[in-house]
């Protein structure tokens, strides 16, 4: 006796219940949480760990899609955090005492740096100047105004006994645009980092003045430790996102581990080759020898924050001791979870 075959439709029905009953034993495929990040020049060495971060596939390990966004400044990137065109900033510690004096409360959440990694160079067309004092007059290169090389170059002044307006102060941004800018003459030194730094001392356009690269000439000219790169975001929103923010505290904390033991020409077959700026023997020998401002670990510095807001103070009016409050301006608790 035959059997009847099923029609067409009832087999067609039957597939498509099988199918969704496979489909729903599958499991979802998460979708990575998308995060943006401003950084005040990406292609500085002092940011190195961002770059890093993504090209090494922390981010990605983590379940985070990181969107990166390029400032040639920090003051422009803690504006667009603030105004909630981003959710973190790549920046300066220094911005987060800065700005809690201004009534807005934002927190280092990742430390990236134990000094600044900064130089105040002078162009070797201007051999009369030998110390910060010799200066005054003239036309001094910062990022921008309101950056931390602003910051920074203040500092100096004040402490060699003069003020912001016995100089010209003039934002010019790094690479390229500083460079033409100082080769031009229309300024006459300038608050720098890596790369910048070693091209210019290449080319024979200028000298090193001061030397904030390292912990002995930082702690020389600034009293002590002075963290600077890190990761720093709105106390709001961290507060709200605790997570997410564990997230990337423990992509950022996997790439201090591997700064802090790797060599310079390794960690740089990791960075795109336009950072480069025509020499890879440069970029790595300016790596070598400041390799030792990172963190190993993307804790803060024990007596850092207090340095920094000393160095602050002399010339901030509204920035004292008695009106900041340094445990609302960064925080371990992501990085100790991400050591763990």
């Amino acid at each position: 006796m035959s059997r009847k075959r099923p029609s067409p439709v009832l087999r067609a029905l039957a597939c498509t219940v099988l199918a969704c009953a496979v489909l729903a034993c599958l499991p979802l495929t998460a979708q990575a949480e998308k995060v943006a990040l401003m950084v005040g020049g990406i292609e500085k060495q002092i940011y190195l760990p961002l770059i890093l971060t993504r090209n090494l596939g922390y981010f990605t390990d983590e379940g985070l899609d990181v969107e990166i966004l390029s400032e040639p400044a920090g003051a422009e990137a803690a504006d667009e955090m603030l105004a909630g065109a981003v959710q973190g900033v790549i920046g300066f510690y220094d911005h987060n005492i800065q700005l809690q004096a201004l009534g807005k409360y934002t927190q280092s959440v990742v430390q990236f740096s134990l000094v600044p990694g900064e130089v105040e160079l002078v162009s070797n067309r201007h051999p009369e100047v030998h110390a910060v004092p010799d200066l005054r007059g003239l036309r001094l290169g910062v990022t921008g105004l309101g950056s931390s090389t602003d910051f920074l170059t203040e500092y100096l002044l004040v402490r060699a006994g003069l003020r912001m307006r016995d100089v010209t102060p003039v934002p010019v941004g790094a690479g390229d645009p500083l460079i033409a800018a100082l080769h031009q003459d229309h300024i006459q030194a300038a608050m720098t980092t890596e790369p910048t730094v070693s091209r210019l001392l290449a080319l024979g356009e200028a000298r090193v003045l001061v030397d904030l690269r390292n912990v002995q000439g930082t702690r020389v000219a600034l009293g002590g430790l002075y963290p600077a790169a890190c990761l720093y975001m709105d106390s709001g929103w961290v507060a709200a996102h605790p997570a997410t923010v564990q997230k990337l505290a423990n992509a950022f904390v996997r790439t201090m581990h591997y700064i802090a033991s790797h060599d310079a020409a390794e960690i740089a077959d990791h960075v795109p080759q336009d950072f480069y700026v025509g020499s890879r023997a440069i970029y790595v020998q300016a790596l070598r020898d400041g390799k030792a401002m990172f963190t190993p670990d993307g804790r803060m510095p024990k007596g850092g924050p207090e340095n920094v807001l000393a160095v602050l103070s002399l010339f901030m009016d509204n920035v004292t001791p008695d009106t900041i409050d340094l445990s609302r301006t960064y925080t371990n608790a992501f990085v100790d979870a991400a050591n763990r």
